[in-house]
């Protein structure tokens, strides 16, 4: 098979869009899925504000990631065994490995089960089959065609902007509640709050990403780490940039657009219990006609495809750079078996849970709150890291606005934290 490449003739406003596209749409996985129909459900238009709200936070600790990984080139798990203690950075990427473990399983089971209202048939063998697609694909493609191929599969998320036109929306009512919280201090709000924050801003984005631009430097016999060449940080830093905004854009857009569709036809009559993705797809089946089931199933499968691969890779980064091994999707699995040994492990573990009582929608609780505990120290190294000239070199003062939104981000994710916390048990 020819390798994919984007050729000469591709817009260039396409060429600049890389990983901050891909992870953006990641964002929008299965469980993801759940989370936003969920609280659709729940609250109505009630929670269209935080991603408008959300957006700019997403966006500043999301290009910080990626500028760590362009200007050293390495991963955030690789800087942190390098600037940090191991009783720091150990946990940290264990921890990440749990959760992604067990986002990986409740993804694929989500996508199995979508197949199945589809076509009918056996969910845990489109798991299997599902899983063995996403892990060859990254063991066999090389990494141009692999991230070619992940960003043209992108445009799989626009299903969920196509399902909200299908159904009749009052958008004076909802584009009012997107600028204007109607914010409520009920333990099931708080608790719906955090798990949409824990959900919109996870740490796996924060690897992958920084991991993707790493990538790109040693994919390129051009491109070099940004410390070593600082000449290229204008233009580089300017790509990321708009990569990254464009990238947080769509994720941010598309899951307001989920939350809209499950608002306007789950909670406006009156189903304001919706457990997974799946369940959101057949409840709409009745509500919004065949065509809505039809993008909103469908949709769940490919955004599982999206995100099960970054979900996996960057455990695979995280695991293999804290262990210094080497790492990467342009490497075959000959020349960085560490890191395709672990890929593989964790989809099966995860693919494996489908096969056990464990319920699946408390596997995600569990994940959301590993995120959320993960997320706040990682976001508060990547902070200290983008202004430690032992990191950054020369350009551990650039980005200003930055050091502003993502401390921030990093302030709303400790008090998420802690309000997460604070509503257990209520």
């Amino acid at each position: 098979m020819p390798e994919l490449k984007e050729s000469d003739s591709t817009p260039r406003g396409i060429r600049l869009l890389g990983p901050g596209l891909i992870t953006g749409a990641s964002d929008d996985d299965p469980s993801g899925i759940g989370t936003y129909s969920q609280v659709g459900a729940q609250f109505g238009f009630g929670m269209l504000w935080t991603m408008l709200f959300a957006y700019p936070l997403m966006s500043a600790i999301q290009e910080i990631a990626a500028r760590i990984g362009r200007a050293t080139g390495h991963g955030i798990a690789g800087n942190l065994r390098r600037h940090y203690p191991t009783w720091f950075s150990v946990p940290i990427v264990t921890a990440l490995l749990i959760a992604n473990i067990l986002n990986i399983g409740a993804d694929i089971g989500a996508m199995g089960a979508s197949l199945k209202l589809l076509i009918g048939g056996p969910a845990l063998l489109y798991d299997v089959l599902f899983a063995l697609t996403c892990v060859l694909g990254m063991m066999y493609c090389s990494y141009k065609r692999y991230s070619g191929i992940l960003k043209w599969l992108t445009a799989v998320i626009l299903a969920y902007v196509a399902t909200a036109f299908i159904v009749k929306v009052p958008w004076t009512e909802a584009l009012k509640a997107t600028v204007i919280p109607g914010f409520s201090t009920s333990s099931s709000y708080l608790a719906a709050l955090v798990g949409v924050l824990g959900t919109t801003i996870s740490p796996y984005l924060f690897f992958w990403q920084a991991s993707e631009e790493a990538e790109e430097v040693h994919d390129s016999k051009i491109e070099k780490a940004l410390t070593r060449a600082p000449e290229q940080a204008k233009s580089q830093f300017h790509r990321i940039r708009i990569d990254t905004y464009v990238g947080m854009f769509a994720s941010n857009l598309v899951a307001w657009f989920i939350i809209l569709a499950a608002a306007v036809t789950l909670h406006a009559h009156g189903v304001v219990d919706i457990d997974s993705a799946q369940t959101a797809a057949k409840a709409l089946k009745p509500l919004g006609g065949n065509l809505a089931f039809l993008l909103f199933a469908g949709g769940i499968i490919g955004t599982g495809m999206l995100a099960v691969p970054v979900l996996a890779g960057s455990a695979a980064y995280a695991v293999g750079e804290e262990m210094h091994r080497r790492v990467g999707i342009d490497y075959s699995p000959r020349r960085a078996p560490f890191f395709y040994i672990v890929l593989a492990v964790a989809t099966a573990i995860g693919v494996g849970l489908n096969f056990t009582p464990i319920n699946p929608i408390k596997a995600l609780v569990w994940s959301a709150m590993i995120n959320g505990v993960v997320a706040s120290p990682v976001m508060v190294a990547m902070m200290l890291m983008i202004r430690n000239k032992k990191v950054m070199g020369d350009l551990a003062g650039e980005g200003k606005y930055l050091y502003v939104f993502g401390w921030l981000a990093t302030t709303v994710m400790v008090a998420a934290v802690v309000a997460m916390f604070a509503t257990i048990g209520r």
